[in-house]
């Protein structure tokens, strides 16, 4: 059964009321879920679901259980709260994240765009922290410069540029695959629709993930490292300042 995402309309809702649809080995599926699930580099959310009896389960990540990623699974911790049942399909919770987390991934995910365009080659790889973040560039012999690069970034940055989304049919993506930035990751195609990430005036590409609606609240970010991969390729570490 598919899961109501809705942390894709909206990254800033914290918790939401929801039904058990399924206990399966992936863990709990819900009818709708603010948990980010892990995908694209960005981890799943933690957080906890409260029943109406008062019970807290703590949640450790959360899933994808298809290749579509249209279903979302929330892996519980072991433990379970003294005298408390496991929840059941049927049941009747609230889901709620981990938000200062949560946040501080938004503000590196957004970041992480920001470098993207900063450095205009094709991504091989990345990964989004909650204080540090970094992206593999497939770049031939090219000679980068952390200061330069962390003065673009603060430029970008400082220009508190709005950050929307919107949805694109399967064939307009396949009709403008420039859009695609990432060369390991590629956005799932099947379901009809592809979600496009845009910060105004500096970069547009396809992303499931959550961001902040603004760059100015990215804060301040320095590039920590960049690193020689391989002939062709170049990791570039990002950390909050």
């Amino acid at each position: 059964m598919a899961t109501d995402c809705l942390f894709r309309d909206d990254s800033y809702r914290q918790s939401c009321d929801a039904t058990v649809v399924d206990v399966n080995e992936h863990g709990l599926v819900l009818d709708r879920t603010v948990f980010y699930a892990n995908s694209g580099g960005q981890p799943g959310d933690r957080g906890v679901l409260r029943t109406g009896a008062g019970d807290a389960f703590p949640v450790a990540t959360a899933v994808f259980t298809d290749a579509g990623k249209t279903e979302i699974a929330h892996q519980m911790a072991d433990a379970l709260p003294p005298g408390a049942a496991r929840p059941a399909p049927g049941d009747r919770l609230v889901a709620a994240i981990d938000w200062e987390t949560r946040y501080r991934r938004m503000r590196m995910h957004t970041a992480l765009h920001l470098l993207s365009a900063a450095l205009p080659f094709p991504v091989t790889g990345g990964s989004v922290g909650d204080s540090e973040g970094r992206l593999d560039f497939d770049i031939p012999e090219a000679g980068l410069d952390k200061d330069a690069i962390t003065q673009k970034l603060a430029a970008m940055i400082a220009a508190d540029a709005a950050v929307t989304t919107r949805w694109i049919s399967d064939d307009e993506l396949l009709a403008n695959p420039s859009l695609v930035k990432t060369m390991s990751v590629k956005p799932p195609i099947g379901t009809g629709r592809v979600r496009l990430v845009e910060i105004a005036g500096l970069d547009l590409q396809p992303c499931g993930g959550t961001h902040v609606r603004r760059t100015a609240e990215i804060g301040a970010v320095r590039v920590t490292q960049i690193e020689k991969k391989g002939k062709q390729n170049r990791r570039v570490r990002i950390a909050f300042a």
